[in-house]
């Protein structure tokens, strides 16, 4: 007999998802592949160790990415195990904490998304005249432990659950040049449960005193991104300080230059504000040009795609060299890109599908540009070069880049 009940079954099941989501190896190097090289084993051990109260997690491995803004992220990287042993408790207590979640909380929940949460603020923003765009610093990074802790006891009674989270907590960050750091606040951002655990924390500190304090100021928030909707100005100065104090009870602090107050300026709200614009899960609202079922234009407050996520784009496909790929064929340009093309489509073509015009032109010339260096004869020069993939577009339409 455990001391602690917890099946071999959902030890597997924790597995099978931690294989679909795949991911980077941790600070032992392991990837799923060798993991799966003594698969029993390995995860005998995992329920063993949880089962008796024995599970340690190891340090999470730091990397940093960089972000839209030229600046870098930092994220923990869990190792295998170490994230099936997550998943094993995540999928123990999601469904609790789902029931109480709010509806206007959109990021990293089940049959949730950010196009919901982008199309929710697009509706509330032709209703309501301001917005509150607030970002709180370093989120990920300073929430407090103790707050954490007091957060999951009101939805779990399970003493291991409370064990194996605390330890998560408070498990070290191994840095890239190998030393080693303790993290006394702050759940990493990239491990399984930490998305869950942050949810949890800002339904507390933001969702639930919103509903409370701010009835009539609906929000929508994915993550520690949010915006809320206010009917005048004095009401969207006011609460944006009060929301800011509560950030500080909570020991959070809303970043000074990113949180702003933003006029929802239309055809019918014409007055003369400093901002007008702001930006939400890469989308940019702003006022825009828009024509109605009459074909009669009009100025829309609306979002697409934003500056930052085409400047992304561009460095994507920049850092990918594709156009110097001489030795691929047509296809295999295509099979490279186009799945990563077609989401960018499916996502930022939600909405101001015309905005992505750029995108199809971009890859037009990355594919000019790879025809010069492949066929010389056809593509001596961009002309050349141009009129050859017209003719690929036409004759290969579902396999052209830019079909």
């Amino acid at each position: 007999m455990k001391s602690i009940d917890i099946s071999k079954q959902a030890v597997w099941d924790s597995y099978l998802k931690i294989k679909s989501n795949q991911g980077a190896a941790g600070v032992d190097h392991q990837s799923i592949a060798m993991f799966e090289e003594d698969l029993r084993n390995n995860l005998y051990k995992i329920w063993n160790r949880m089962s008796s109260g024995s599970y340690f997690p190891p340090p999470v491995l730091r990397v940093e990415i960089p972000k839209g803004d030229g600046k870098m992220r930092a994220l923990g990287i869990p190792t295998v195990a170490d994230r099936i042993a997550q998943m094993v408790v995540k999928n123990h207590i999601e469904a609790e904490l789902e029931s109480v979640f709010h509806p206007d909380s959109y990021g990293y929940r089940p049959k949730r998304s950010a196009l919901q949460a982008v199309s929710q603020a697009r509706k509330r923003c032709w209703k309501h005249d301001w917005v509150v765009d607030m970002d709180i610093k370093g989120f990920f990074d300073n929430i407090p432990h103790d707050l954490m802790m007091r957060a999951v006891k009101k939805h779990t009674e399970e003493k291991w659950v409370l064990l194996y989270v605390e330890r998560w907590l408070k498990a070290p960050v191994q840095l890239s040049g190998g030393e080693i750091e303790a993290r006394i606040m702050g759940t990493p951002q990239g491990g399984v449960i930490s998305p869950l655990l942050a949810n949890l924390f800002l339904h507390y500190a933001f969702d639930h005193w919103m509903q409370s304090t701010h009835p009539l100021n609906p929000f929508e928030r994915y993550a520690d991104d949010a915006v809320v909707h206010c009917d005048t100005e004095a009401e969207a100065v006011k609460l944006k300080s009060e929301i800011a104090k509560r950030m500080v009870q909570c020991g959070l602090e809303l970043h000074p230059e990113k949180t702003k107050i933003v006029y929802c300026k239309d055809a019918n709200r014409t007055g003369d504000y400093e901002r007008h614009s702001f930006d939400f899960l890469g989308f940019c609202f702003r006022p825009r040009l828009s024509r109605n079922r009459q074909g009669l234009y009009f100025v829309n407050f609306s979002p697409a795609i934003a500056p930052k996520s085409k400047k992304a784009i561009f460095s994507e496909i920049r850092q990918r060299c594709l156009h110097k790929r001489s030795d691929l064929s047509v296809k295999e340009l295509a099979n490279i890109l186009n799945p990563v093309v077609r989401g960018w489509i499916e996502y930022y073509g939600a909405f101001f599908k015309s905005e992505l015009l750029f995108l199809v032109h971009h890859l037009d010339k990355l594919v000019s540009r790879w025809v010069i260096r492949k066929y010389k004869k056809q593509g001596s020069n961009f002309k050349k070069a141009d009129n050859w993939v017209k003719r690929i577009k036409s004759a290969m339409p579902n396999t052209c880049l830019t079909e």
